[in-house]
């Protein structure tokens, strides 16, 4: 049984405008799932139905197999929480504690649960010293971090990150890249990200979909998706630098294996540069 599946969805803002066609979508468990596209493509609104911030014009959403309803609407948001593209989306308390406790505070946990959930969580992003701080007054990444406390701190099964690079530094980044890898073999999560980064997608993604204009229009692996430039390019795209770079070489006719992430990239240049005369 998939954790999400969506089926032919469609979603409309206006009637005759549609932001999803058809989409089939499926998060499988324990696993790191990258939605690449441009601006527009349709992620942040396939993101929305994910946990019933939308509801679909037609098909249909299924959550561990079952539709999204009314009567089970808190457990869906309770399984899949969603981190939002801009963090002053979904902080409001006065102090990062206070906004960190929220969600599972309105689960209806006890007050012990509730503290020991909120301490777990700000330990394990990295913010345990700015408990008391007002979170308006912190910076972008601090506030990123908050909000990723937050939905820890609800315990999902799933979680969703929409462009969580957006206004991090290169520390922040690579911080984030940690982060993200730990969830599914350590905490037992699926994350799925969207993301401009392109250059990061290899390092935290086992599984890539790209979306263009409201629909799915490729899927797989890093080395599956990008070895497809045309696609890549028809979906306003573009591989990214590492292995661009691998492949200019070999169009150069220098005999070097492909890497996609830092470390493969550096392993192949070594072994070329201690195989050279």
């Amino acid at each position: 049984m998939h954790l999400i599946e969506t089926r032919n969805l469609c979603y409309s803002y206006r009637s005759t405008d549609l932001a999803l066609n058809n989409v089939n979508f499926i998060a499988g468990r324990k696993k790191r799932i990258a939605v690449i596209g441009a601006n527009g493509a349709g992620k942040s609104t396939l993101f929305k139905h994910f946990n019933g911030i939308l509801k679909p014009t037609s098909g249909e959403v299924l959550i561990r197999g079952e539709p999204i309803t009314r009567q089970n609407i808190r457990e869906v948001r309770k399984f899949v929480g969603i981190v939002f593209q801009n963090p002053d989306d979904q902080i409001f308390s006065p102090t990062v504690e206070q906004d960190v406790a929220f969600g599972p505070a309105n689960l209806g946990l006890d007050g012990k649960t509730v503290q020991h959930r909120v301490d777990e969580a700000l330990r394990i992003v990295g913010i345990e010293d700015l408990r008391s701080r007002v979170p308006h007054h912190l910076s972008g990444g601090e506030k990123k971090r908050v909000s990723i406390a937050g939905i820890i701190a609800m315990e999902p099964q799933v979680m969703v990150m929409d462009e969580p690079t957006a206004g991090l530094d290169p520390q922040g980044v690579s911080n984030l890249i940690d982060f993200i890898n730990t969830l599914p073999e350590k905490y037992g999560m699926t994350v799925i990200i969207s993301t401009h980064h392109l250059e990061i997608v290899p390092e935290i993604a086992d599984e890539i979909w790209i979306m263009n204009r409201g629909s799915v229009v490729g899927k797989g692996t890093a080395q599956e998706v990008f070895v497809q430039e045309d696609l890549l390019n028809s979906a306003r795209l573009q591989v990214p630098v590492l292995p661009r770079l691998i492949r200019s070489l070999q169009r150069q006719g220098v005999d070097i294996r492909m890497g996609y992430t830092y470390d493969e990239v550096e392993a192949a240049l070594s072994e070329k540069l201690k195989g050279s005369p």
